[in-house]
């Protein structure tokens, strides 16, 4: 096969990001030169590497192994960039992909541990929704992932090997609401008088959901706001515009003006935080940063 490292960067960026659009815009390139790599890898695989659907695009399993040594090239082509350079690296580097708001509720505390035990490694991060990060993870983007999940907590995708994952905690639910006004002084809200209240959501996708309302709200809800900064989010609510959905774990870090109340009349809603890599023996730096996410809870 003659493939140049071009094709493969290709390869990744398309499978994380789950289109030829996406993968263009990220790479810097136009839709018609992916759209021409991609056709002139699969010509020279001699095979289908992309399924074209709906919903985006995604590896075929020939695809899939494909970019598993597509990882392993484009790191060697790193490490003899490094050398060719000259440039010595004295920290270890981890590539870490969080949810949207464990960046606020998990990460400074799991920097402020792993600067304690482990000073040597520098971790970089980015955010993003559980099933980008997992296809950042499959594409080599990234290499640890923290994720969430609900009940009945299913693989988290289905490609084979199946991810290495470690649960992190379990976190519930709650609704956030200004201090003031109808529900000051509450410790609790049930789900009927939530109905009609004004909702403060992130946007909805093919993969993600409407986040923000609540999952078992009954009828259609009224979103007034649509945010996907949590910042954002809260300090609306802090200023009486709206409520919305927050993992209880946010409560240290939630502004002035803001609210928790559990709710009554609908089933618990849980979700599992998980940490998430490659199968495979990881690197000492990897299991550290594992570690100091892990002990957050």
């Amino acid at each position: 096969m003659d493939i140049s490292s071009t094709g493969l960067r290709v390869l990744r960026q398309i499978a994380e990001s789950g289109s030829f659009t996406a993968a263009a815009t990220r790479l810097g390139y136009t839709q018609s030169a992916v759209s021409r790599q991609a056709a002139a890898l699969e010509r020279s695989a001699g095979t289908a590497l992309f399924e074209r659907r709906p919903d985006g695009v995604r590896l075929t399993p020939a695809g899939l192994t494909l970019l598993r040594h597509a990882r392993t090239i484009l790191d060697c082509l790193t490490e003899a960039e490094r050398d060719l350079t000259g440039a010595v690296s004295r920290t270890e580097l981890v590539r870490l992909g969080l949810f949207l708001s464990a960046g606020a509720a998990i990460l400074p505390l799991a920097l402020t541990r792993l600067v304690a035990t482990d000073p040597q490694i520098k971790v970089t991060t980015t955010e993003g929704t559980t099933p980008s990060l997992i296809r950042a993870l499959r594409a080599g983007s990234i290499d640890l992932a923290v994720l969430t999940s609900r009940p009945p907590h299913r693989p988290l995708d289905g490609e084979s090997p199946r991810l290495h994952v470690e649960t992190v905690t379990d976190t519930e639910l709650v609704v956030a609401v200004p201090s003031t006004g109808e529900f000051a002084g509450r410790t609790a809200v049930h789900v009927d008088e939530l109905i009609d209240a004004p909702w403060i959501a992130a946007p909805a996708s093919n993969a993600e959901p409407l986040l923000g309302v609540w999952p078992g709200l009954p009828g259609r809800p009224d979103i007034v706001h649509c945010a996907r900064d949590w910042l954002t989010k809260l300090q609306l609510v802090a200023g009486g515009f709206g409520v919305t959905t927050v993992p209880s774990r946010l409560s240290p870090v939630l502004p002035s003006g803001v609210s928790l109340l559990h709710v009554e009349g609908a089933p618990p809603e849980i979700r599992r935080v998980l940490v998430a890599r490659l199968p495979g023996r990881p690197t000492p730096a990897i299991t550290a940063v594992t570690r100091a996410i892990v002990s957050t809870t």
